[in-house]
């Protein structure tokens, strides 16, 4: 969301150029998130993840739904140096859901129904999962996607109805 130029994977960057260019365009604007996102996501991919902190920062309190996802997998997974919490990684990635990333919309359910964040205060309601499965079905074409959204529907529809009993 918010692009400023079309998006590229890691195998294909620059990555001195890409720091270069994020250190010029966050000293610019620097509280614009997508741009201190785009400067956190460089320094980890370039091996300097604990660089980037300042800058993702920024993209959380801006509640930036890509940062959202991205910080909340990183801190469930332990990746880039982050530290491994899940709760909070629940919470981000939820936050992420509810401003309409389909990888927060399919990401939250696939983990909450997997336990990852068992005994969090992050909220894990089977209803508003559903929701969320059923936006990201609305968003998307891709059949992998479509396959998990499926499959995820299917285990809340049955835990609903063991709920009910």
């Amino acid at each position: 969301p918010n692009a400023v130029a079309p998006g590229l994977h890691k195998a294909q960057m620059d990555l001195p150029a890409a720091i270069a260019a994020c250190q010029a365009a966050v000293a610019r604007d620097p509280k614009n998130p997508r741009l201190n996102y785009q400067l956190g996501r460089t320094y980890g991919y370039s091996g300097e993840g604990e660089k980037a902190g300042p800058y993702r920062d920024v993209a959380l309190a801006a509640d930036y739904p890509q940062a959202l996802f991205v910080y909340g997998f990183m801190h469930l997974t332990g990746m880039n140096k982050s530290t491994k919490d899940p709760c909070l990684a629940g919470e981000l990635v939820r936050r992420s859901a509810l401003y309409g990333r389909i990888a927060g919309q399919i990401g939250f359910p696939f983990w909450s129904l997997k336990g990852e964040f068992k005994g969090c205060p992050v909220k894990q309601d089977l209803a508003e999962m559903q929701q969320f499965l059923e936006a990201a079905d609305q968003q998307t074409s891709d059949f992998y996607q479509e396959t998990a959204i499926e499959l995820l529907q299917e285990k809340i529809k049955s835990r609903l109805a063991t709920n009910k009993k």
